[in-house]
């Protein structure tokens, strides 16, 4: 058995919120509860006795109590969670009303504001009687098109407490990308900046607006919220008002906290778009905030006088489920900006000024400050960091020693694994426990999460599909314009019948761990081989001329072979002895069948917004096929990186 990278002391499980939750169980349950192992097994055999003790420690605050907490728990698409429960999600997140400092905003520009609890609950109540004054009822759609900033928080707050609906984008969207997520759900009201700052530029975001007010023929107003101007010109938009002047006439001091169902629509959220138009997937109240409570409190170790971040943008889930801290106390730090400007230690700078105790990044940035020399353990006090968070893409092995080595040896790191389908992780961290170098430490609490072969049978120690076998609170509850949930079967519950397939290819270890090797859509299949591709990635990445890489199977003679396309720094170019060193590191690493037919250099890879590799659109350019929505890119140019490459053509 390997030995853990970190194992955490005796005071720091002691004082952990999970020991606490371990210790309430095993007092009011079972005592036969007393460690992690078996408050899992516990929590997914008895969910009518887990989801309320979560509910319970996590203080969730309710109108009126259920009836029944689940109903229908052998059909997963069926199934109902805390029936005839009456509560308002906004009003969990606004119960502190304090001077402790609830939002602090750091911007690349090195603007810096700081939002009390009751001042965040005031301007939430004047923002949220203008939404009603406009006739915002709930159930309506309120969208926005806005930077990761405090007006980002408070819209989305006055819009939930009301009972209607909110959903997001960033504005590095383009302007189709929008279209073809909020024309779907026709929303009545659009929040928008004037623009944003990123790597340096400003960049407007008016004459996007203009756009979207005439091909968004629902919206009735248009608020636009200041950030790079202080009085933006609004000509040529209808019915826009400025943020400020939208809220000035309202001298309300309270909040009409409407009381709505477990299951009423709280957030939609989008598929990334990358097969056709994105998916408009519908997520509840009570899901999200018992999920993220768990996650947070338990999973996580939040408490109220910790300080969350995690650089995410308003188009990604990672920023429902921070700005979910405020319903535990805690202080949330929003940025925006690139992570890597004005220079990449940046986000380290502000953890150091902010006391940031719990801090949080895509794997992709992990892997860009190693690369770049970023060294924290010996530029900057980082004594209040206490935890460390990493998603997005698989965490490869090689940073977990850099964060222990490079960035604090006494930490608790955790890579979770979920996504935008469950708004939440299947697979996450837990501060009472060891950390294994490549490993996400556990299973979530209340997820029956199992890892399937491609005959249905459940395995641990190989390899195999991700997949969860009993309903969870954080399911959608719906996609928009679906009503027959066809298009909810077919994205989850195709595969292996009424069981929930992630599309993870993944290992449940020895620890109960989980390792993934990545999306089970992008496996490698040479000659009935299946290779997951971070397995590649972690291999090659590791050469510090290595940006990045994308790898990919192309059809040839009969069969299929692996193609790996590397994206290098600049000047460093790609030639026979490197290329023999890159497939040699990885045959001596992995397999002779994990090693590319062709090493090819490429001068950018195509990601989403959320920064994860698009291997399905490499795919499809490489074989002539068409990409079905380009607009789901960030960076649609780099396909014409590879489009007729000669390479391709030979052996």
């Amino acid at each position: 058995m390997r030995n853990p990278i970190w194992t955490p002391a005796i005071d720091q499980v002691e004082q952990a919120n999970m020991t606490h939750f371990i210790n309430s169980v095993h007092r009011d349950y079972s005592s036969d509860i007393n460690n992690y192992s078996s408050l899992y097994h516990w929590s997914i055999n008895k969910p009518r006795e887990f989801w309320p003790a979560v509910w319970h420690y996590c203080n969730i605050k309710t109108s009126k109590e259920w009836d029944e907490v689940l109903v229908n728990e052998n059909d997963m698409l069926k199934a109902g969670w805390f029936n005839d429960c009456r509560f308002n999600f906004a009003e969990n997140l606004l119960c502190r009303r304090d001077e402790h400092p609830a939002l602090i905003f750091r911007s690349e520009k090195g603007k810096r504001r700081e939002i009390s609890y009751q001042k965040l609950y005031q301007l939430v109540a004047q923002t949220a009687h203008a939404l009603r004054n406009d006739g915002v009822r709930s159930g309506d759609r309120v969208v926005g098109y806005l930077p990761n900033m405090p007006e980002s928080v408070i819209v989305m707050l006055a819009t939930t407490s009301i009972g209607a609906i909110w959903s997001s984008c960033s504005p590095d969207f383009g302007t189709r990308g929008v279209m073809d997520r909020f024309a779907q759900v026709e929303p009545k009201i659009l929040f928008s900046a004037d623009g944003y700052f990123y790597n340096g530029k400003w960049i407007d975001l008016m004459e996007k607006n203009q756009q979207l007010s005439k091909q968004l023929p629902t919206v009735e107003k248009i608020i636009v919220i200041p950030l790079t101007e202080n009085s933006p010109n609004c000509s040529g938009l209808n019915n826009v008002v400025i943020f400020n002047d939208y809220i000035s006439d309202q001298d309300k001091t309270s909040i009409k906290f409407e009381q709505l169902p477990f299951n009423h629509p709280l957030y939609i959220l989008y598929s990334s778009g990358t097969t056709g138009v994105p998916k408009c997937i519908v997520h509840g109240a009570g899901g999200t905030l018992i999920q993220h409570l768990k996650e947070l409190v338990l999973h996580t170790d939040l408490k109220p006088n910790d300080r969350l971040f995690f650089f995410t943008t308003c188009g990604w889930m990672m920023w429902n489920w921070l700005v979910s801290g405020l319903a535990t106390g805690a202080t949330v730090i929003l940025y925006d900006g690139s992570p890597l400007y004005p220079r990449p230690e940046t986000l380290f700078d502000i953890a150091e000024q902010e006391d940031i105790t719990i801090f949080g990044a895509g794997a992709r940035f992990f892997s860009a400050i190693e690369k770049a020399d970023v060294k924290p353990v010996k530029t900057h006090s980082l004594e209040k960091l206490k935890s460390i968070l990493s998603t997005g893409s698989p965490l490869a092995p090689e940073s977990f020693d850099y964060i222990y080595r490079d960035i604090k040896n006494n930490i608790h790191l955790a890579s979770i694994s979920g996504g935008t389908d469950i708004i939440s992780c299947f697979a996450l961290g837990n501060p009472t426990q060891p950390v294994y170098q490549g490993e996400l430490q556990c299973r979530g609490l209340g997820m029956k999460v199992e890892v399937f072969n491609e005959n249905g049978e459940s395995v641990q120690g190989e390899k195999g599909e991700l997949v969860c076998t009993a309903p969870f609170p954080s399911m959608p509850i719906y996609f928009w314009n679906d009503p027959d949930k066809k298009k909810y079967h077919e994205a989850y519950f195709e595969k292996f019948p009424d069981v929930w397939a992630h599309g993870d290819y993944v290992e449940l270890t020895e620890h109960d761990g989980i390792i993934i090797y990545g999306r089970s859509d992008a496996v490698l299949n040479p000659g009935g081989i299946r290779i997951g591709t971070a397995e590649i990635y972690r291999e090659v990445e590791n050469f510090p001329e290595v940006i990045e890489a994308v790898a990919i199977t192309q059809k040839w003679q009969n069969d299929v072979r692996i193609i790996l396309f590397v994206k290098l720094q600049d000047g460093v170019i790609l030639d026979a002895d490197f290329t023999s060193l890159i497939k040699n590191t990885i045959r001596e690493n992995t397999t002779h069948r994990h090693v590319p037919a062709k090493v090819i250099q490429v001068t950018d890879i195509p990601h989403t917004f959320s920064g994860k590799i698009v291997e399905l659109a490499v795919s499809d350019i490489i074989h002539n096929r068409p990409i079905k929505n380009i607009d789901a890119l960030a960076n649609p140019e780099s396909l014409e990186y590879f489009k007729n490459l000669e390479e391709l053509q030979t052996e």
